[in-house]
């Protein structure tokens, strides 16, 4: 073997971080399917088949659909699922994606028993097909209406009618429910399988915000959504029961404000139809259960906030066993903890959890140890770890090991869990543990990745912390040019996102824009500032109704500090972010004088008053009752300010920030007389990724930087 000299060793490319092959991307483990069994688990294998493991040993012990016999008609399995008996598979073949995270298909039901296969129907493609509790049906959405398939017979009904494209969807979120409450199914299944409960979105009266598509054969394709901005309409939101013996369709009274949010419904253990309600200033929450009989609702337990609650997640509640009680995160305290609350509604909720480290997410509730398991902070903002306690919060105890960030899957009985762990200095390790944290084994060690990186110059990455000169203290990081000598001085690139709750400065493991920069002799840096997450309500929450301000104050704050250090070139300090991180690029080039020598933003927010509702009224309030908070700190407000160099970089097909944002932008410096650099990505949206626009973002980066910076 030959040892690499410090001399020999490679400089890290673009090409690798980011062309075809990302050779340094880590490996991962797909999470698999768990059979109800608690042992077993399969996985899709594109060329083999669906494969059945052993979930002790990793071996496998068999087959549940070899691929080679499948009929020719159906295609590539892209995903699939189990029926809850596990007597039938439905897989998902020729997908095409609508937004973030829907998309159509074709389905087909295979069954296990009797070796055969039935397409799910003939009717055109499908979306979220679900498999009713008893294994008997399975629902679906299309052309935004519902529809049920008797599996034995075949037989297809129709359950809605009025569905109509940008008007009423059935079955299935609109588009700023998808994007931000991360809600795209929006029917299910009772426990009994005799009620379909589902969400209609009347969106008649929203907005339509249109797109051009530009790759077609002549004529360019115009594509038209409903996209409510800030103040504009929101989809009429409505949930209603389907009765499938009796053909019968309940509407729920979901009380008479109509200007409301439903982000959550779900179905109690003991089959009570259960569903959260949201003001649309989201500050009060409501935990509702539903009468199946009469179609009234019965409030358990409220919640209420001087700003704003958090988004609910699919784990906001946690049922207990039985159901009686369950768990849900509140941040009364002043940090967001677990509370224990009665279903009856009379007893005042009872707090889990406590202190400073804020609890991220709940896994689940295991019926074999009686525990409850959940990611929270490790004594930092900076470090995570996997926890677990039992029903009453006693016994609380940390199980993952090491310091730094953990990732966790649950497999559905609770009985095993997936735990993928890195550091700054640990490439990540994914462990199969037990549910009594004993590790069974390693399911990939990145081994492979850490040779590799040994024959690379990597620089070093440290943490810092530094004081605001109004006494707030930020963390942030760096990453120190190779061969870093203190007594040299070197250009900065500080990056950042600074959203709502966001983090960029955590103990795990990554290596790519920042990595390269400094491997040309760049110093970069990031900070998080105040409205990040892992602190507090307070230090979060202080942004409410003004975004931008502080962030910015915080961002200028660190500029000012790290120019005050012997080894940086305070000439020399650049900045650059995506989406939040591009308008908040934007908004510290625009106001910060001569601080940054120039900015590079990719698909910024330009005014907030051009952004979606729900997002920005979150963190805005609406903008007829706070005007001064959506213009004060707008980019297009100060487009005349810009000094220096700008690169502005967007995807024409962007349907979250829209591409006008940064049009407007461009006319204001035109109008203002201010020169500037910009590249389109044509037919792209949000991510700019696809056949190589990923690796020329980068590289056009890389030269913007080169010539502005170094």
């Amino acid at each position: 073997m030959t040892l690499l000299t410090h001399a020999q060793l490679h400089e890290l490319s673009l090409e690798e971080l980011y062309g075809d092959k990302q050779e340094f991307t880590p490996e991962s483990v797909a999470y698999p399917y768990a059979l109800r069994d608690g042992k077993h688990y399969t996985t899709l294998d594109s060329k083999r088949g669906i494969l059945i493991s052993s979930f002790a040993t990793g071996k496998e012990v068999g087959v549940a659909l070899k691929f080679d016999d499948l009929p020719k008609e159906i295609g590539k399995v892209e995903a699939y699922s189990y029926s809850a008996d596990e007597r039938y598979l439905l897989l998902e073949t020729k997908r095409e994606a609508i937004y973030r995270r829907s998309a159509v298909a074709q389905y087909w039901i295979y069954d296990l028993k009797q070796a055969k296969f039935q397409q799910l129907s003939k009717g055109g493609k499908q979306r979220l097909a679900t498999f009713s509790p008893d294994g008997t049906k399975v629902a679906f959405v299309r052309d935004n209406n519902i529809f049920c398939v008797d599996i034995a017979s075949g037989a297809e009904k129709q359950l809605t009618t009025d569905g109509v494209r940008n008007k009423v969807i059935n079955g299935a979120a609109d588009w700023v429910y998808e994007e931000e409450f991360a809600l795209s199914r929006a029917l299910w299944w009772s426990p009994d399988s005799e009620r379909l409960a589902f969400l209609r979105f009347d969106e008649t009266n929203v907005p339509e915000y249109s797109m051009m598509y530009y790759d077609t054969i002549l004529y360019p394709k115009v594509y038209s959504y409903k996209y409510p901005k800030a103040g504009e309409a929101n989809s009429v939101v409505t949930l209603h029961v389907y009765t499938m013996t009796s053909n019968q369709c309940l509407q729920i009274d979901v009380g008479k404000e109509t200007d409301q949010y439903i982000p959550r419904v779900l179905w109690s253990p003991s089959g009570a139809l259960c569903y959260l309600r949201e003001n649309r200033l989201q500050n009060h929450i409501e935990f509702l259960e539903a009468n199946l009989e009469t179609g009234a609702s019965r409030l358990i337990f409220e919640e209420k906030d001087a700003c704003y609650i958090e988004e609910p997640t699919d784990s906001y509640i946690t049922f207990l066993e039985g159901g009686q009680k369950f768990i849900f995160p509140s941040e009364r305290s002043g940090f967001r903890q677990l509370y224990l609350c009665s279903w009856d509604g009379n007893t005042p909720p009872k707090a889990l959890t406590q202190g400073e480290n804020e609890v991220i997410e709940v896994y689940g509730y295991s019926p074999k140890t009686k525990r409850i398991y959940y990611r929270a902070y490790d004594d930092s903002p900076l470090r995570t770890a996997l926890f677990s306690m039992k029903a009453d919060g006693s016994d609380n105890k940390k199980m993952s090991v090491g310091e730094g960030g953990v990732a966790v899957w649950f497999n559905t009985a609770m009985t095993y869990y997936i735990q993928t762990f890195s550091s700054i200095q640990t490439v990540p390790q994914i462990t199969l543990h037990s549910i009594d944290g004993k590790q069974v084994r390693v399911l990939e060690d990145n081994k492979a990745l850490k040779d590799k990186l040994k024959g690379y110059q990597l620089p070093e990455k440290k943490f810092f912390t530094f004081k605001t000169p109004d006494g707030v203290s930020l963390n942030g990081y760096m990453v120190l040019p190779v061969g870093f000598d203190s007594m040299m001085v070197y250009p900065v690139m500080m990056y950042q996102y600074s959203g709502p709750n966001s983090q960029t400065v955590l103990d795990k493991w990554r290596l790519g824009w920042d990595e390269f920069l400094a491997s040309k002799g760049c110093l970069v840096v990031c900070v998080d500032g105040r409205g990040t997450g892992g602190r507090g309500a307070a230090f979060r929450k202080c942004t409410y109704g003004q975004l931008g301000n502080f962030e910015t104050q915080d961002q200028l704050y660190a500029a000012d500090y790290l120019a005050r250090l012997s080894f940086v070139d305070a000439k020399r300090i650049g900045i650059w972010g995506w989406s939040f991180g591009g308008y908040m690029s934007l908004l510290c080039k625009l106001k910060g004088g001569e601080r940054f020598r120039m900015c590079v933003a990719v698909a910024p927010v330009t005014s907030w008053r051009f952004y979606d509702s729900i997002y920005t009224e979150r963190f805005m309030g609406l903008p007829s009752s706070n005007p001064k908070g959506y213009d004060e700190n707008a980019p297009l407000h100060f487009a005349d300010k810009l000094q220096g160099g700008l690169l502005l970089m967007h995807g024409t097909y962007d349907d979250n920030v829209h591409i006008q944002h940064s049009m407007l932008l461009i006319e204001k410096f035109v109008r203002a007389q201010k020169q500037f650099e910009m590249q389109l990505y044509p037919d792209r949206n949000h991510g700019i990724y696809g056949d190589g626009a990923t690796l020329h973002l980068f590289e056009r980066m890389w030269e913007f930087v080169g010539q502005q910076l170094m």
